[in-house]
This record gives C-alpha cells, structure tokens and sequence, in this order.
C-alpha cells in the first residue's frame, strides 16, 4: 500500500532554516509527481512547491519560492524540502501527498510533522 511518512520538523528561529523529508512506500517517488503542503491552525490547508515524476521539474508558491527547495532522492525514494529564512508565518503542520497543490484532490494524508518558528 503506498504510504508517505513526513518528517524533521521541529522549532527554530526566525531565520534559521530546517530540511523536512517525506520518504515513500509501496510505489516510487521518481515516477509520481509529490507535493508539499502546509496547515497553519486556523487556517486552511494550502500547497507549496511540487516536483514532478516525468523530468523532476519544480514548481513554487509564490510565498515560498526563493526560501523554500524541494528535491528527490531517488535512491532513498526519499522527496526533501529545504526551508531557508524561517519566518513565523511558516509555522504550520507540514504534509507531502502524491499529488500537486490541490489538497481536495488528496484522499489519505499522513500525520505530518510540526514546524514551529518563534523567537
């Protein structure tokens, strides 16, 4: 059965930066375009970037692109998201899914990992 499962959140400072990981099963992530998505209390769940199957090309929310990165280890079928200059409005539930900035088009979400930015 394919399963996501995020991971490495955590809390840091405005600024600093964390690298989140969503490592896939039951299928492989070089063939399935997979997309980061955030949930921030209060308000609704919104995408972030996307990375294709096809050719691995990327694509960014305007609010994150510039700060945030999302890559592929196909080798640890593994999909990454680098985020750089942290501001608190970044705090929110992060999710991947096999699926690109539509999150009503996502059936099974997993349990996400917390990213939490405050000085």
């Amino acid at each position: 059965q394919a399963q996501l499962v995020e991971s490495g959140g955590g809390s840091v400072q405005p600024g600093e930066s964390l690298k989140l990981s969503c490592t896939a099963s039951g299928f492989t992530v070089a063939s399935s375009a997979i997309g980061w998505f955030r949930q921030a209390p209060g308000k609704e769940r919104e995408g972030l970037c996307c990375i294709t199957g096809s050719d691995g090309s990327t694509y960014y929310q305007d609010s994150v692109k510039g700060r945030f990165t999302i890559s592929r280890d196909n080798a640890k079928n593994t999909v990454y998201l680098q985020m750089n200059s942290l501001k608190p409005e970044d705090t929110a539930t992060y999710y991947c899914a096999e699926e690109c900035f539509d999150p009503r088009a996502v059936s099974n979400w997993g349990q996400g990992t917390q990213v939490t930015v405050s000085s």
